[in-house]
């Protein structure tokens, strides 16, 4: 939902958009936007007492981040790619292989 909207939003206004019948508490929006903010899944800035957020990237983004986060922190990164590329179907795959050959700074045997 914030990937989505063009402003940053308070978490009065994520609150409403998200329950517009007001079942959600306030408090359980703030935890939510401050731990997503604290992990990096978010931006914030001060408007007036508030906090306004945004999201740091769009879902593909996130997804890859956090990919990078979980193989940066394996000692064995060539078993663990190993495994992930063993696990992938052969579209994904070939994608894989096209944007490793077509990157810039790779080069990949054909």
């Amino acid at each position: 939902m914030l990937s989505a909207s063009p402003e940053p939003l308070t978490p009065g206004e994520v609150r409403d958009r998200l329950d517009p019948a007001g079942a959600l508490s306030y408090s359980t929006v703030v935890t939510t936007l401050t731990r997503l903010y604290e992990n990096g899944a978010l931006q914030r800035h001060r408007d007036g007492r508030a906090f306004r957020y945004s999201a740091v990237s769009n879902a593909a983004g996130l997804v890859a981040d956090r990919m990078s986060r979980l193989l940066a922190g394996e000692p064995d990164r060539t078993s663990v790619l190993r495994r992930f590329v063993s696990t992938l179907d052969s579209g994904d795959e070939q994608i894989l292989r096209d944007l490793l050959r077509d990157h810039p700074d790779q080069k990949m045997p054909e």
